[in-house]
């Protein structure tokens, strides 16, 4: 493997041939050029030698799984973002198209999620309320123009998401990857408890088929509940009777599917066949009409042309738009992290970053809304056989044949199947509530702030709610720092490293202490069971030397570049973590050793071998 060009132009100038000094900067340019490409299209990394006879059986199958499941839950996510149905299948399209050529992760299944969605939908109903739209109607009562209501609504969620798209494509390039850790596991998933709270709490008027106003803000879950129960008399019985069988049909298809997981090819598709069938039914009853159960209603055929969002609304979208920018890569990474270790393969955040600001912005200009990464859905992709991201690509062309072709289809599906849609697919979150027993034992620091998240978030809304407990993570961290002692004058044993930190290991630092580890240890090398060192020579040393796993600065020339490209080969037997001066590991801390430990064991086992 080629290294880095060691000269710079400085020391290019000191020599006498000019050809040599053009030919060689021209190189290192070409090679940075290079790398800057490949860094922001990773698609240019795996493409070229993507193996078609072992990857692409596997990928088709992931991809219409996937797709299959992209198609109910971007209309039923559509209703959370205050937004008709049809924008959530535009939104389970294009980015997940962009995200192939930009995302660095294998496996994670990019588009609509219901915390993104619920939390858009919530800014969507604040910007455009339903008092902006009321006209006389007759006996001087109040109606609301829905279509006005709605198209207002939509200029918002695709100038927010445009928003979103730009903040998050700025802080990759700024590299504020980093920004992650401060969402400390705890606090994403007793935030995403508490948005599944939410978010159920949005659905019982769809069950019930009862008309109530959409509350948003501090409160607005027990506002909601006062809603629901002051007008439950009204109560639509046939819809609460095709709300509950859909529900408990999609439970047991749930729970079928994960007893069964190692003997079905693939899931079975609960999903699309409750709205397939709940659609006919629908149609042949004509249910709207005759028994007024409420229906997705008018569904365009085709794609709508580009347009710039209204860039008008910025300043009163921004703070909300940068907790969506934050939530959604939040979401993303942490994904995109567990499969790539299951997988032995690295993601880099900050192109996750840049990936997903440009899925969102570049899609806002086609009328969509913020995407993120979908729990259920990668687990699907990654369950039935998908290996690249070619599985998601397949997955976005099957939604747009259905959009260009078939949408129309499903004009008759009652709203309460997307609700029971979006309750079934709640359940993991709500099953998080098993972490506090779990943190009680093990980190009552992490249960505080497991506890604050939630309540923090059902009580005062999800955007208060984030920001209060990112506060509360933070000032539990201020005490702590990350400092790695570096014994210059101990004298090295060949073969053994030694690497010690001498403070907590948790969740605001444990991404830091691997990369700390891995820069002194070079957990490739250990692969191959040998370290990279410069030969200092009888010849004056350049710019870089590494020695004891330290970089060093040595201005000084070389007349030969041959001493820059030689190696000295150590076998690396032992790595030893020193904990000594670690007083505190939280359960974050806790899996990132494991993970570095197995990855290392795992390393010397394949070279034993």
């Amino acid at each position: 493997k080629r290294r880095p060009c060691p000269y710079n132009p400085p020391i290019l100038f000191k020599m006498n041939t000019g050809i040599f000094i053009s030919l060689l900067f021209f190189r290192c340019s070409s090679e940075k050029a290079k790398s800057v490409v490949f860094g922001f299209l990773p698609i240019l990394t795996w493409l070229p030698s993507y193996p078609l006879k072992q990857y692409l059986f596997g990928d088709i199958v992931s991809g219409i799984s996937a797709g299959v499941m992209q198609l109910p839950q971007g209309l039923a996510y559509a209703m959370l973002a205050a937004v008709p149905p049809v924008f959530g299948l535009y939104s389970s399209f294009y980015p997940v198209l962009l995200y192939t050529f930009f995302g660095t992760s294998k496996h994670i299944s990019i588009g609509t999620f219901a915390v993104i969605s619920l939390m858009i939908g919530g800014v969507a109903v604040r910007e455009a309320p339903d008092s902006m739209f009321a006209v006389n109607g007759t006996n001087a009562s109040q109606i609301v123009d829905f279509e006005a209501r709605d198209a207002r609504r939509v200029e918002v969620v695709v100038a927010m998401t445009t928003l979103v798209g730009i903040i998050q494509f700025v802080l990759g390039l700024l590299r504020f990857g980093f920004l992650a850790i401060y969402l400390t596991e705890p606090l994403v998933r007793g935030f995403t408890t508490a948005a599944a709270v939410h978010v159920s709490v949005s659905q019982i008027k769809y069950l019930l088929g009862v008309h109530t106003a959409r509350f948003n803000g501090p409160l607005s879950v027990v506002y909601s509940l006062d809603a629901v129960f002051r007008n439950i008399a009204s109560t639509n019985v046939v819809t609460l009777i095709i709300g509950l069988v859909c529900t408990v049909f999609l439970y047991f298809i749930k729970d079928l599917n994960e007893r069964f997981k190692k003997k079905l090819p693939i899931p079975i598709p609960g999903e699309i066949i409750v709205v397939i069938v709940s659609t006919g039914i629908s149609y042949g009853m004509v249910m709207s009409e005759n028994y007024g159960v409420e229906v997705v209603g008018k569904i365009p055929t085709g794609l709508l042309p580009p347009k710039i969002p209204d860039f008008s609304v910025f300043p009163s979208l921004f703070p909300d738009a940068f907790a969506i920018a934050v939530v959604g890569f939040s979401i993303a990474i942490s994904l995109a992290k567990i499969f790539a270790l299951k997988h032995g393969y690295s993601v880099d955040g900050n192109q996750e970053l840049i990936a997903l600001g440009l899925c969102n912005f570049m899609s806002s200009f086609f009328h969509t809304f913020a995407v993120t990464a979908s729990m259920s859905r990668s687990l699907v992709q990654e369950s039935t056989g998908g290996h690249t991201e070619i599985a998601g690509l397949l997955a976005s062309l099957l939604v747009l044949l259905v959009v260009v072709a078939i949408g129309f289809v499903f004009q008759p599906l009652p709203t309460t199947v997307l609700a029971a849609i979006i309750m079934v697919n709640l359940l993991g979150m709500f099953k998080q509530m098993k972490d506090i027993p779990a943190l009680w034992r093990t980190s009552k620091i992490e249960l505080a702030i497991w506890l604050v998240s939630f309540f923090a978030s059902v009580l005062l809304g999800l955007d208060y709610g984030l920001v209060v407990a990112m506060g509360f993570a933070i000032l539990t961290s201020l005490s702590s720092y990350l400092l790695f002692v570096l014994f210059l004058k101990a004298e090295e044993c060949s073969g053994i490293k030694i690497f010690q930190s001498n403070t907590s290991i948790y969740f605001a630092n444990s991404d830091l202490y691997v990369s700390a580890l891995k820069a002194k240890v070079r957990p490739n090398d250990v692969e191959l069971g040998i370290t990279h060192e410069v030969v200092a020579g009888a010849k004056k040393q350049m710019d870089h030397v590494y020695t004891n796993g330290q970089m060093t600065e040595n201005h000084t020339e070389s007349e030969s570049e041959d001493d820059f490209f030689l190696q000295r080969l150590t076998p690396i037997h032992t790595i030893i973590l020193d904990f000594t001066p670690v007083n505190f590991i939280d359960s974050v801390g806790a899996k990132t050793i494991k993970s570095v430990s197995q990855q290392l064991l795992c390393s010397k086992k394949a070279l034993k071998d």
